[in-house]
Parts: structure tokens; sequence; C-alpha cells
């Protein structure tokens, strides 16, 4: 009888700010219970609603190169003059767990997860256009025109990292963008090589005992 392996699978979720990452990573989260969310330790000072241990974990740049020289980060970038970081113990136990994790990391965070955790599955998510990129970077209202510039910038050369994905989703609607992901997770669930064993004797006993029966 087959069996699936224990561990749950690593999800890796990114692409340009602005992107809608976000959103389809909180809306996941809602639709399945088998899905746990790692929370990022930043530099960065939080956002409007933002709640620290929950969002993120909001630390000073000295605190963040502590952890770095403790080894406690599963992958850790300086993006945007600041700091963020995966920490790994997190996203161990929950994985030893059985559940299913999802990080929602920039690209330079998910090349480095990529070195250390190959067999994750990696999702980019991708603008309709880069003229809708940029209007939702101005309408969220948080950052300096400087910045909106810095990020916009930054999200071409981001799009040319994504032949180093598995999968790519256009989040030209939030609804089909969410659809596309829970159907890239169930078919990795799929996946001959994320099931542990394979009991042929019992599947040789079950085929014995069908034949003998349409025999008699």
């Amino acid at each position: 009888m087959n069996k699936k392996k224990n561990r749950g699978s690593l999800i890796v979720l990114s692409g340009p700010s602005g992107a809608g990452k976000g959103t389809i990573h909180n809306e996941l989260l809602k639709r399945d219970s088998n899905l746990t969310y790692s929370v990022s330790m930043t530099t960065r000072s939080p956002r409007d609603g933002e709640v620290d241990g929950v969002d993120y974990y909001f630390v000073s740049e000295e605190e963040f190169k502590k952890e770095i020289e403790k080894g406690s980060f599963l992958e850790y970038a300086l993006v945007h003059g600041n700091y963020y970081g995966t920490l790994k113990k997190n996203v161990d136990d929950s994985l030893d767990k059985g559940l299913d994790v999802i990080l929602e990391i920039d690209i330079q965070g998910a090349l480095n997860v990529k070195e250390k955790a190959s067999d994750a599955i990696f999702i980019f998510i991708m603008p309709p256009t880069m003229r809708e990129l940029r209007d939702r970077l101005v309408k969220r209202g948080t950052e300096t025109k400087e910045k909106i510039i810095e990020r916009f910038k930054n999200a071409y050369k981001e799009v040319n990292e994504i032949s180093k994905y598995n999968y790519v989703v256009i989040n030209d609607e939030v609804e089909s963008a969410v659809k596309k992901v829970q159907a890239i997770m169930l078919a990795e669930r799929c996946r001959v090589d994320r099931i542990e064993e394979f009991d042929l004797n019992n599947q040789e006993e079950l085929v014995h005992e069908l034949l003998v029966d349409f025999n008699k």
C-alpha cells in the first residue's frame, strides 16, 4: 500500500514587489488547513496594521546580525536597504509535523533557499504588465517616489530570474491566481517521489485474491 511521506513540503512564493504575493499567500492560508507559514525577521519598520510576531519579527540591524552569526537563518538577504530572513528552526519544526510551509520571500532569498533546499517548490508570481505593477506600487501609498522608482527598476532585474523557478503564475485576477497555485500544490503532492513506499507484497496478495475470485 502506498504511503505519503510524513514530512511536509516547502513552497516558495516570490516575485517583484507589487506583484501580489502577499494577497495570494494570505488567501492560500485561509483555504488550506495543512498549510502554514514561517514568520520572517526584518529590520524594516512596520507598515500600518502590521503586527510584530504575526506579519514579521521586527528587529534592529544589530539584533539581526547576531542571528546571522548564530546561523539561525535558512536564508537572508539585504533588500531595498533592509535585512529579511527566514528562521530555519521555525520551518523545520513545521515540516517535521507534516505541515506544508509557504514562504513569501524576495527573489534573492528564494535563490538562497534553492541552494539549501532544492526539493522545494518554487513559484514565481508575475504582474500582468509592468504598467500594472507600477500602478500597484503607487496605489500602496506607503513609500516615497524614490523608493517606488527603486522597486520598479529592481522588478525588471527580478523578472530575468524566472527561469530558475518551477512554475510561473500571472496575477491578473486574484481568485484565478490563487486557484492556479492550489493546482500546483495538489499536483506536487501527487508526485511519485513524494510517496514513501509502495508495499508490493500486499498488492500481489490483493491481485491474487481478485484473480481467484474472478475464476470461481
